[in-house]
């Protein structure tokens, strides 16, 4: 009855249904319709949810976590029972009975003692009982089967499915594109706003959204011809030109090197309470500006950091990226142990790398197994095994170190490699160039035990009085007949004896030394070949010390190994020659990871309870079992561990990676706490959109940091207007939903960097050794280190914050003001905070006066005769768009009340203004109450609201 025509109404015939809706009843059967509809989504949902299983990871270990075991977990295992794995909660207690049955809640004991009303035997003990619908979960999950669920951060990453946004008609029917979106990133940022019934922000206007881009990719203010090209432009392709040319420019290295040195733990100073400078760790500043600059993809990034010395023939550059991990603490005070601080390096490496690249803490791994996380306490020092295995002994001088000489000993080096090795092999060639470039493997000194009239000269090197011995244990001697030693001789006349086993053992090799005065020498003994594994005593002797108490000889550190190769070639002498010159060169030297060879390995053993002394059983290299296992062709070292790092199946490297750049663009992560994604970690505010993008990290974009960070800033979500509403206040407050853009305080460098950049002070020199810009007299008055902050008095005082020269025990001060890590540990996260501090910094600090005075007189050249159009110039110069009507009318009465005060006090003036009197034209220029005033205007400006917060 419903069709609306017929034609031939058999095989091969057509009809047109007409549509119920013309008909005098389809309300009613709408009606009727969307009723049943909606009582059949409404059943569906019900029936659902009673029938859905427990989940493990979001209903019962949040009580587990909560409630239980901080007595029955990795530290304490009250009764034996441990609720940490499932193996563990399913075996019998000091009982002899399980307290978890699958199927049988009821014959549970863990859900008997839940339930008692006697507080003595009522769980928790001590504690507020739980409540019923806890329990009723905990009843259902047993009855279920007591399943254990993998938290979300220990599971492969996956692909995601973009979310399709809400139709109409309930959402049954398919929605269009929604005008807002632009990206895959705003399909899963829109789902959640349309569940919470809110609307996006509109975008932000043109110059807010140049400079928050300019801030967060670069870390300045954009350059005055990049911001006219863009302001001035119409066109639909003007931001992402924008993007483009800030992800190209030399200053995006510099900016996301400020953010990983945090995590680096990067320093100048060694650390502890002598804090002695360590020269040369600039040079791994500089690799990081290089490698963010050529996009260096993040697996192979973090592959040479972990062990770029590993690589089959590693470069300058490889070996200088391991100084990420040679960051570590060194203590140079007397007296201390060196190994126990060798270890307390190894455990910083193992933190750093889980915390820092893995997004979750270790550390606490080290005394006893994971209280919340799935890692048991032997675990923790198969991992140390890693890291186990390298030269460095907490050496004064830092050893291994990469020695990099000009370019003359450059091509002489090249020179003696080509001949080493067409003479003598590849291998040759390779030992020949490690030596002479590190120095490795030696013995380093420091570990000589067993004195007799001599000592460890302060904690740093083998000291020998006349007739004065020490002792080297386990020196592996097989086929060795040369010995290459660094050391001084205080007094002509002065003689080395090597004797083996015992101080008047067999002699191995005796030697007259040469006289250096002091001065540190490398020089050669050499003796007839020797076999085996020996202690080996170093005997000194000089009858020509006047006094008995003087040391005579000092010895650094010795290396063992065949005489140099090629005797009896053409140009064996000039290459030997060439040798000693390249041995004993001036070179600027970096700290450097360099693994032990076979000769020096270490055994791995479990710190009991954390005890570096308390030695347990003796463990290899390995990972959790709760991850990702070992690559099948990885090797069992740091290359290993890196390739596991970095494989695709790690669930943790990539998500972090991704986090932390959202944290930087937004101002919280995804995951809020950076240095912790495991159970304890807050929740991810869109877990999906968290793994969508570190998939395509991994895969789509390569790892490209640059392809990453492109696809955030292009996102509708971050183009966001940053204004709040009554509404976002209230159900929003902190931007979980990311309603709203980003408005977040600039950090520590950026404050700095900015000021220097509008007022036209900022030197952008790049690389180099770190500068020291002016800070307080009296902030490195320290025990035990007489060095003295040394002002640069040119234009290296104005270069960017992360060249500012780093000091641990007295990190540069106004830094620390706004949140600078000391950096004394791996920092993945800084804690923002507003203090008074940071008012007293920009308003008084010397940095920013001088700031100010250069601004100031940028606004009258540029501003015009009036005030208040040098005002706007200024505003517009930081800001890059006029200022309001009332901001206006403020910052001029602040300038009529100061000129006011300037003009009566011409003293107050000059010293405002700053004019050194020796400065004729400034003097004439800018000496007058006039430019007073307007510094005064233009302090006011730098430490407006909106000019220190990225919104």
């Amino acid at each position: 009855y419903s069709c609306g025509k017929i034609v031939n109404c058999s095989y091969g015939g057509w009809y047109r249904p007409r549509c119920f809706m013309q008909k005098k009843f389809s309300k009613k059967w709408l009606i009727l319709c969307a009723v049943l509809v909606l009582a059949i989504i409404a059943g569906a949902g019900v029936i659902n949810y009673s029938h859905s299983p427990i989940d493990f990871n979001v209903q019962v270990k949040p009580i587990f976590n909560k409630k239980c075991i901080s007595c029955h977990g990795g530290v304490k295992r009250q009764s034996g029972f441990s609720l940490l794995f499932r193996s563990e909660a399913l075996a019998n207690n000091e009982s002899g009975l399980p307290a978890i049955i699958p199927g049988h809640p009821e014959k549970s004991e863990m859900i008997r003692r839940l339930g008692l009303k006697d507080p003595e035997e009522r769980m928790p003990y001590k504690h507020d009982p739980l409540k019923e619908e806890e329990i009723n979960i905990l009843k259902r999950w047993i009855k279920e089967g007591a399943q254990w669920g993998d938290h979300w951060a220990y599971v492969q990453v996956k692909p995601v499915e973009i979310p399709t946004p809400k139709g109409s008609f309930f959402g049954l029917l398919p929605a269009e594109k929604p005008q807002w979106v632009r990206n895959d990133i705003d399909y899963f940022i829109y789902a959640g706003l349309q569940r919470e019934k809110l609307q996006p922000s509109p975008e932000a206007n043109k110059a807010t959204l140049l400079r928050r881009v300019s801030l967060d990719l670069t870390g300045l203010p954009p350059s005055a011809s990049l911001t006219r090209h863009y302001l001035q432009r119409k066109d639909s392709m003007a931001y992402e030109d924008l993007v483009d040319s800030l992800l190209a420019s030399p200053r995006y290295g510099e900016r996301w090197t400020a953010v990983w040195m945090d995590i680096a733990r990067y320093s100048d100073t060694k650390g502890y309470e002598s804090d002695y400078e360590r020269k040369g760790m600039w040079k791994y500043r500089d690799w990081l500006i290089n490698a963010f600059n050529e996009d260096k993809p993040y697996n192979i990034f973090l592959t040479e950091q972990i062990a770029g010395d590993l690589f089959p023939n590693p470069t300058d550059a490889q070996y200088i990226a391991t100084a990420f991990q040679r960051n570590t603490l060194t203590n140079d005070e007397g007296g201390t142990d060196n190994e126990e601080f060798r270890t307390s390096a190894v455990l910083d490496r193992v933190n750093s790398t889980w915390e820092g690249l893995m997004g979750t803490t270790f550390s606490c791994v080290q005394c006893h197994s994971h209280p919340y996380d799935p890692f048991t306490h032997d675990e923790y020092y198969k991992f140390v095994a890693f890291y186990n295995n390298t030269r460095d002994e907490d050496t004064p001088d830092d050893y291994p170190l990469l020695r990099q000489f000009d370019t003359a000993n450059d091509l002489k080096l090249k020179r003696l490699c080509n001949w080493v090795g067409s003479t003598s092999g590849a291998d040759k060639e390779k030992e020949v160039y490690n030596f002479v470039k590190t120095w490795q493997p030696s013995i380093n000194s420091i570990i000589c035990d067993t004195f007799y009239n001599g000592s460890l000269e302060d904690n740093k090197y083998a000291g020998l009085r006349n007739r004065g011995y020490c002792r080297y244990r386990n020196v592996k001697l097989d086929k060795k007949n040369s010995l290459i030693l660094r050391y001084y001789s205080a007094k002509k006349g002065s003689k080395l004896t090597l004797r083996m086993d015992k101080p008047d053992g067999p002699v191995l090799v005796s030697h007259p030394l040469n006289f250096t005065n002091h001065e540190w020498k490398i020089d050669e003994l050499k003796f007839d070949a020797a076999y085996g594994t020996h202690d080996l005593y170093a005997v000194y002797e000089n009858e020509d010390l006047s006094q008995p108490l003087i040391t005579g000889l000092g010895l650094d550190w010795l290396y063992f190994s065949e005489s140099f190769p090629g005797q009896g070639q053409p140009g064996y002498a000039e290459a030997l020659k060439n040798f000693w010159s390249l041995l004993n060169a001036p070179a600027v030297t970096t700290p450097i990871m360099v693994a032990s060879s076979p000769d020096y390995l270490r055994t791995t053993n479990v710190f009991e309870r954390g005890n570096w002394m308390a030695k347990g059983k003796v463990v290899q290299p390995d990972v959790p079992h709760s991850l990702n296992p070992m690559p099948a062709n990885a090797p069992r070292n740091r290359l290993g561990m890196a390739m596991w790092l970095t494989d695709k199946k790690n669930p943790l490297t990539s998500r972090t990676m991704v986090n932390r750049l959202w944290e930087q663009l937004f101002g919280a992560g995804i995951v809020e706490t950076l240095e912790d994604m495991g159970t304890q970690g807050l929740p991810p505010s869109n877990k999906e959109l968290l793994d969508r993008l570190s998939w395509k990290f991994m895969n789509d974009d390569n790892w490209s940091i640059k392809k990453l960070l492109k696809e955030l800033v292009m996102s509708a979500t971050y183009r966001q207007d940053s204004k709040i509403t009554k509404e976002l206040l209230e159900k929003d407050p902190y931007n979980k939903l990311y309603a709203r853009g980003p408005r977040v305080r600039l950090a520590a460098e950026q404050v700095r960097d900015q000021a220097l950049a509008v007022c036209g002070l900022l030197n952008t020199k790049m690389y180099g050794p770190s500068v020291m810009p002016w800070q307080p007299q009296g902030i490195w008055s320290f025990a035990y280190n007489g060095a003295e902050w040394k002002k640069n008095s040119n234009e290296d005082q104005y270069r960017r914050g992360l060249y500012t020269f780093w000091k641990r025990t007295a990190p540069y001060p106004s830094m620390i003001a706004f949140d600078g890590s000391a950096r004394i540990s791996c920092t993945p996260r800084r804690i923002r905070s507003n203090t008074p501090l940071q008012a007293l910094v920009t308003l008084n600090d010397s940095v920013y006066i001088e700031a100010a005075r250069y601004f100031a007189r940028r606004m009258q050249q540029d501003g015009g005769a009036g005030i208040k159009e040098q005002v706007n110039k200024g505003y517009e110069l930081v800001m890059y768009k006029p200022i309001s009507p009332i901001k206006l009318a403020s910052l001029e009465k602040l300038y009529q009340v100061s000129l006011e005060k300037f003009n009566k006090d011409t003293n107050g003036a000059a010293a405002m203004t700053g004019i050194a009197a020796n400065d004729k034209i400034g003097q004439q220029k800018y000496n007058n109450p006039e430019t007073a005033a307007l510094t005064v205007v233009a302090n006011a400006i730098l430490n407006l609201d909106e000019v220190i917060t990225k919104n």
